[in-house]
């Protein structure tokens, strides 16, 4: 795929891509749904920005969490569900079972979640989201991470989203799809109107031409990602274990292509900075966002690239 879009590039580079009419319908093409139902933006984060904007009322969050979502909401406005157990994990039951008298207007749920990689099954998910149509609460499911999990089920359905025009279902392709460099990211909806009214705010030529490409092509690599992500799966689980197996550190649970540990008896900096000079590799120190938990986010890599960080740890915590 890299070789073909290099193939490409001189046309790319000095054509203006197509409008969002062309690109939605890309898009739609490639998730297998209506046109009007789905959008196309720079980035899930733009698309985060255009449709916290449209968003009023009070909005429920599950920490912690990928923060773009609460750092665009009023905190006065926010109301947090943090989970007391040691794992931050949670089910769509804990979901429901806190904000159900909160008289919230919105709710984000992160599935898997980021950065703790907790999973909702696709049954318990739709259950949440019935509740959410009997309450009358806007529903945003960020499935960024999804195709990583072993169900690999997703919300962008049109008979789901027909069903459910209080349900928005964001997913990053830059995440999903290892492309983080093309930013490109979709939103799919029952809710039209919604949809369309984002669409006019978006600017005229939101993505790029290689990241237009990119969509036009990627059908043809589908068997190939989906080998990938089953590799992906099998490594991650040799992964955990071997973490597991390192003194100092405690692995929560993941279905994302990341796994965070909790770090025993150590500095999460100093650890961070340990590994980054002695080592040249870079881990996520997650403190500032478990609050006061010395946590760390490790992504799962390829077999060679994860046993060189197991190595490293190793030698750090010995």
């Amino acid at each position: 795929m890299i070789d073909e879009i290099k193939a490409s590039a001189e046309r790319l580079l000095t054509q203006y891509p197509s409008g969002m009419a062309v690109n939605s319908l890309l898009a739609a093409k490639n998730f297998g749904v209506r046109q009007p139902n789905i959008m196309v933006g720079n980035g899930a984060a733009e698309i985060i920005k255009l449709l916290m904007d449209k968003l009023n009322g009070k909005f429920g969050f599950i920490r912690p969490t990928f923060e773009e979502y609460p750092n665009r909401w009023d905190t006065d406005a926010a109301i947090n569900f943090v989970p007391t157990n040691d794992d931050f994990a949670y089910t769509a039951d804990d979901v429901m079972n806190f904000f159900d008298d909160k008289g919230i207007d919105n709710l984000l749920v992160v599935n898997p979640d980021n950065p703790t990689g907790n999973y909702i099954p696709h049954g318990e998910l739709i259950r949440l989201l019935n509740w959410s149509k009997q309450k009358g609460i806007t529903l945003i499911i960020d499935e960024s991470f999804v195709d990583f999990a072993d169900e690999n089920e997703t919300l962008i359905d049109q008979k789901i989203l027909d069903a459910n025009d209080q349900l928005f279902v964001m997913k990053s392709i830059s995440k999903s799809y290892g492309v983080a460099g093309l930013r490109l990211g979709v939103l799919a909806s029952g809710n039209t109107t919604m949809i369309d009214d984002l669409k006019k705010e978006a600017a005229i030529w939101n993505i790029n031409s290689f990241a237009e490409f990119y969509m036009q092509i990627a059908e043809k690599y589908k068997k190939d990602y989906v080998a990938a992500l089953e590799r992906l799966r099998r490594e991650r689980e040799r992964f955990a274990r071997e973490l597991e197996t390192i003194n100092g550190l405690r692995v929560i649970p993941s279905k994302a292509n990341f796994i965070m540990v909790e770090l025993l008896g150590r500095s999460t900096h100093e650890l961070t900075k340990a590994l980054l000079l002695g080592h040249n590799i870079f881990i996520k120190d997650l403190t500032a966002k478990t609050f006061g938990k010395n946590c760390l986010r490790l992504s799962v890599r390829s077999t060679e690239d994860n046993d060189l960080l197991l190595a490293s740890l190793r030698s750090e915590l010995k």
